[in-house]
């Protein structure tokens, strides 16, 4: 890395990226330095990052909003940058967005944050309805303009001096499979549901037939999401599903335990069989 400061370094996080690190890293070889933080990848993703020079620091992983804070100090300890335009590992610089970032950081202007539009590839297609897109979020800023938080295991980027955006997309390609996407749902659920009961929030399964339903109709619907054909339809269903669970895990229940140890502690309201 440079000794002096950087004027832009791209930060990833990753676990297991080898799928798509490579291509976000060659979409990314406009910027100064690329940083990789890694919670201790199995598969090929260490190489991949050598083989395109990025700089690779292992870290535990304690939740994303701390994950992309360590990158952030790491950054402004290690190779101090002006600005970081932050991805995760199955994320694509488009040429379009590219072109865009490197206009806006040779002008001479008081912003210091930047929303992105991401695109997501899903199924077949890439989604442009369902509220899926534009799905602004702010990923290029100057360090000391943006402060991470989370919602409902999420990370957010919450702007603390004038930002702007630039309309051009940041490809995402979030899934493999449906399996993988039911894995990455799972974990979601469970984030999302730890984050709900932190906060006091109730759960139960009104709220999550309730909520679930609703954020169907609203995204196939209302939201137009039919218009993406098949995929609008499956990953909308897919969607609900994520959010009954979410709803569903606030409260997790006792699941046996303490275990029934004797017969005498059976329910009283155990249905009578029927005699045949």
């Amino acid at each position: 890395m440079d000794e002096k400061k950087a004027k832009l370094t791209a930060l990833i996080i990753v676990l297991n990226g080898e799928r798509t690190i490579g291509s976000c890293l060659q979409s990314l070889a406009f910027c100064d330095n690329i940083v990789v933080i890694d919670s201790f990848s199995t598969d090929k993703t260490k190489e991949i990052c050598k083989i395109h020079h990025a700089a690779f620091i292992e870290n535990p992983f304690k939740g994303y909003m701390e994950q992309i804070q360590f990158g952030i100090d790491w950054i402004a300890k290690n190779a101090p940058s002006e600005w970081i335009f932050f991805l995760d590992c199955d994320e694509i610089c488009s040429t379009e967005l590219k072109e865009k970032i490197q206009s806006a950081l040779a002008q001479e202007s008081p912003i210091s944050a930047y929303q992105v539009y991401r695109l997501t590839w899903y199924y077949d297609r890439f989604l442009y309805h369902g509220g899926m897109y534009p799905d602004k979020l702010f990923r290029l800023f100057k360090p000391e303009a943006i402060i991470i938080s989370q919602k409902n295991g999420h990370p957010i980027y919450i702007p603390t001096r004038e930002h702007g955006s630039l309309e051009a997309d940041l490809l995402h390609y979030s899934y493999e499979s449906f399996n993988h996407q039911m894995l990455k749902i799972n974990s979601y659920a469970t984030r999302g549901a730890i984050s709900m009961r932190s906060e006091g929030k109730k759960g139960g399964l009104s709220k999550a037939l309730f909520h679930s339903w609703w954020r169907f109709i609203s995204m196939y619907f209302i939201k137009k999401g039919f218009l993406d054909g098949k995929a609008g339809f499956i990953n909308a269903y897919h969607i609900a599903f994520y959010t009954f669970l979410k709803y569903i895990r606030v409260d997790e229940g006792n699941w046996g335990e303490p275990f029934v140890q004797s017969i005498s502690e059976l329910p009283t309201n155990k249905p009578k069989r029927k005699k045949q």
